[in-house]
């Protein structure tokens, strides 16, 4: 199992330069004309500020604050935060999508709720605040979930703050499960008409939501569609996502192609949510298939780490591999590589399974080392 400390940062520090994480490769380097977007700056940030509270070290600590000056920067008059910087450093947008707020409130919160230095995390709590008034008016279901999931964060950690997010909170997991309730037919029980993009992030915050109120409607609701989304998504003991090119509609054949990593890292991390309410072995087992998706264990039989580069490819086409490693695709790849360095925990059955999910030998070597 590669350990947290030599989790290979190498891809991630060759997309970012002075003002963040650029959006897009080609091939292996830095597409700029592309730009910036705050959500990749946002999952940047939640990655390196969970590995810097394992791993402190100042090189780490540059990373955060990197990525948290974007975030503060991207703040938005209108509301919220804009997503889109062009390379020239112009906004792009009036103001960002309903998934770029939810993801940054998630890693702001991930700051918050960490032990960096106090200056840290109180530019991420004045970033929240700033926000917190347009959150219950997000129509994104999955904005909606990344707001849940920042504020099980703070709760877990028992932060008071936490306070302020939780009425938005509640709101958002009754709001998801009213969703649920108009979609769902007997064949169908989901959130929406069709499967789209970041499927898993839906159960996953109601499994957080049933954490806090447990006797609401969000563990069955929870339950039931990550049970559909798993039975819909594993073919012959693989992981095999919703492809982006046709997604997914109700009553139609599923869009086996192209497969995105984002799919198989919220997959994995949905996962490990279910099994932290019920330990059993079936969801133990979803997480190994998505963990070993990245590996080549997909239905392809491809490798979608890069181990020259140290980043991830762009995805599984019917032809082969997308063989761009953009910025979202690498950091789903090392956000569930993260994953596999906190499992160890949840059962023997997983423990077994563990060496078997390190990252290819050059990729955990030192000179690859988050160091």
């Amino acid at each position: 199992m590669i350990h947290a400390a030599h989790l290979p940062l190498i891809h991630l520090d060759r997309m970012t330069d002075s003002t963040g994480l650029i959006q897009h490769g080609i091939y292996g380097i830095p597409r700029r004309e592309s730009g910036y977007t705050t959500d990749d700056n946002a999952r940047a940030l939640r990655l390196c500020t969970r590995l810097w509270s394992h791993h402190p070290d100042d090189k780490m600590l540059s990373r955060v604050s990197c990525y948290l000056s974007f975030l503060e920067h991207a703040r938005c008059r209108a509301r919220g935060f804009h997503n889109f910087l062009s390379y020239q450093r112009a906004w792009l947008d009036s103001a960002g999508t309903g998934d770029c707020q939810g993801q940054a409130v998630l890693a702001l919160a991930e700051v918050l709720g960490s032990r960096l230095p106090e200056g840290f995390r109180s530019v991420a709590w004045e970033l929240i605040k700033t926000v917190l008034p347009t959150l219950a008016e997000l129509r994104s279901l999955r904005a909606q979930a990344y707001v849940i999931m920042a504020w099980s964060h703070l709760w877990k950690a028992d932060l008071e703050q936490a306070q302020e997010l939780q009425a938005v909170a509640h709101h958002a997991a009754l709001r998801l499960t009213d969703a649920y309730e108009r979609s769902h037919r007997p064949s169908w029980p989901w959130f929406e008409s069709r499967m789209t993009y970041a499927n898993a992030v839906l159960p996953h915050s109601l499994f957080a939501a049933a954490e806090r109120w447990p006797d609401g409607p969000f563990l069955t609701v929870a339950e039931d569609s990550f049970g559909f989304l798993v039975r819909e998504t594993t073919t012959d003991g693989i992981f095999w996502p919703v492809g982006n090119a046709d997604w997914y509609a109700r009553g139609e054949i599923k869009s086996p192609y192209d497969q995105q990593p984002v799919e198989a890292s919220t997959m994995a991390e949905a996962a490990l949510a279910a099994a932290a309410i019920r330990e059993d072995g079936g969801h133990l087992t979803t997480f190994l298939q998505a963990y070993h998706w990245f590996g080549g264990r997909n239905s392809l039989g491809l490798p979608l780490a890069d181990p020259l580069t140290g980043g991830c490819y762009d995805g599984l086409h019917r032809g082969g591999l997308n063989r761009n490693q953009g910025a979202e695709s690498t950091l789903a790849w090392l956000w569930t590589l993260w994953l596999g360095t906190t499992t160890r925990h949840l059962e023997n059955l997983l423990a077994e399974s563990l060496p078997s999910l390190s990252s290819p030998a050059s990729l955990s070597s030192p000179e690859h080392s988050v160091a």
